[in-house]
């Protein structure tokens, strides 16, 4: 992706956020609270400063990626196990897979996006704040972003707390200090609590190895099994462990690493229960 991708408010206001969150945490409330120069406050800083960096690298290898384009020589296998049911004819199986508006054939698991105007390969969503869509190359870098958010934002919620109380607030407390202390408090929960929930979400996904919108199709679809006496089960949810080397890579130490995605193939075929059994 090219760099005007960083010509968005929304990314702007993520790096504003970040800078903000950044230097409250560790030029006020670690110096207010242990002092930067003790062990205890090396400490803190040194670990929030790792996590605002693996979440500044994170959100740009999320902006930079491209998230993934289809093959110029892709067709389809109406045989694929992951395109429809042995009865369903062949015909409408190559019908379903088709993009009028790209005017070309989609491999498994891609969508049209309205806002990038073309097909995604394995997306997910197309998010406003890294203005891009996440998709099979950089979801990864998405979820690490959230994971070092979140943890970073906890992170912060505690000192600011651990900061508070142990101010004597009858002789130094000013009014305008306690605004001060209850805003950054009230702000650090909420980001907490809204990456936190962001965070659940997604490791829900991955461990399905569902993106959201196979989650909302799958409602659907089980709704429409259920109605005809069948069960359903997401067909690419072949076991936990499985699906989570499928996202994240087979290397345990490097799913914590955005750039680490050397796992990843060509996001067009992709491995199915009917595989496994």
């Amino acid at each position: 992706m090219k760099l005007k991708n960083f010509l968005s408010i929304p990314i702007f206001s993520v790096f504003l956020v970040m800078g903000f969150v950044y230097y409250i945490t560790v030029f006020i409330l670690i110096e207010d609270w242990v002092g930067l120069q003790t062990s205890a406050g090396s400490l803190n800083s040194m670990i929030f400063t790792t996590l605002a960096c693996l979440c500044v690298l994170s959100f740009l290898v999320g902006v930079l990626t491209d998230p993934g384009r289809v093959p110029s020589s892709y067709i389809p296998d109406v045989e694929d196990a992951s395109f429809a049911s042995d009865q369903e004819p062949k015909k409408n199986v190559l019908q379903s897979k088709y993009c009028d508006k790209c005017a070309a054939y989609k491999p498994p698991r891609t969508h049209h996006c309205r806002v990038c105007k073309r097909c995604i390969l394995r997306m997910d969503h197309h998010c406003l704040w890294i203005n891009n869509c996440v998709g099979y190359w950089n979801y990864k870098a998405f979820f690490n972003l959230i994971l070092y958010a979140t943890i970073g934002s906890i992170h912060s919620s505690v000192i600011v707390i651990s900061c508070f109380r142990q101010k004597d607030w009858n002789y130094s407390g000013t009014t305008p200090l306690k605004i001060f202390y209850l805003a950054c408090g009230l702000m650090m929960l909420a980001l907490s609590v809204t990456l936190g929930t962001l965070l659940g979400w997604h490791i829900y996904l991955i461990t399905h190895n569902m993106t959201t919108i196979e989650y909302y199709e799958g409602i659907r679809a089980a709704w429409l099994a259920k109605k005809s006496g069948l069960s359903y089960r997401h067909p690419f949810d072949i076991s936990v462990y499985k699906n989570i080397t499928l996202v994240l890579g087979p290397n345990t130490l490097r799913w914590f690493c955005p750039t680490s995605t050397s796992h990843l193939k060509d996001g067009v075929n992709f491995p199915t229960l009917r595989d496994t059994s």
